[in-house]
């Protein structure tokens, strides 16, 4: 009996220890960032998760099954180049919005493919992509040319493709 209370202590020990890990690797919410996309409808809010490491931008939101209406990932690649991006092991459809160094919408791809490896171009040299689920552009009538707030975009830099 000893042997199996012991056991019992371990096993639930070890689930609290996975799950303050999980937590630890989930970003809270007082350390996401807020992103505002200006449309003709308004200004629209996201919560956005940054991907400034390669490895952070490899992974994306790969493996995730879910995605908060006003969430998203912000892919941010450093210095303005054409960025070719993909869904592989995304089980998500999204929205690929191509940001300007200046926070402009230079390019976006709706309703991307999931689990698709076809590539999606920024067609244009841009600083970063917003991910957010599919039908968000439409929603917010998001277009190129709109206006994106993040402290990752200089307004005063020179357009870059658009």
């Amino acid at each position: 009996m000893r042997k199996f209370a012991a056991a019992l202590l371990v096993a639930i020990a070890s689930l609290f220890s996975l799950s303050a890990c999980a937590e630890e690797a989930a970003p809270s919410g007082s350390d996401i960032p807020t992103l505002i996309l200006e449309t003709q409808s308004g200004r629209h809010e996201f919560a956005v998760e940054v991907a400034d490491t390669d490895e952070a931008r490899q992974r994306g939101l790969m493996f995730r099954e879910d995605l908060a209406t006003d969430a998203g990932m912000l892919f941010d690649f450093e210095t303005p180049r054409i960025i070719n991006m993909w869904m592989r092991n995304t089980p998500l459809s999204l929205d690929m919005i191509f940001i300007s160094a200046s926070g402009r919408v230079a390019h976006i791809a709706e309703n991307t493919v999931p689990f698709s490896e076809a590539i999606v171009s920024s067609r244009y040299e841009v600083l970063s992509v917003l991910e957010v689920n599919a039908g968000t552009v439409q929603r917010i009538g998001l277009r190129t040319g709109d206006q994106v707030i993040h402290p990752l975009f200089a307004r005063d830099q020179p357009e870059n493709g658009n």
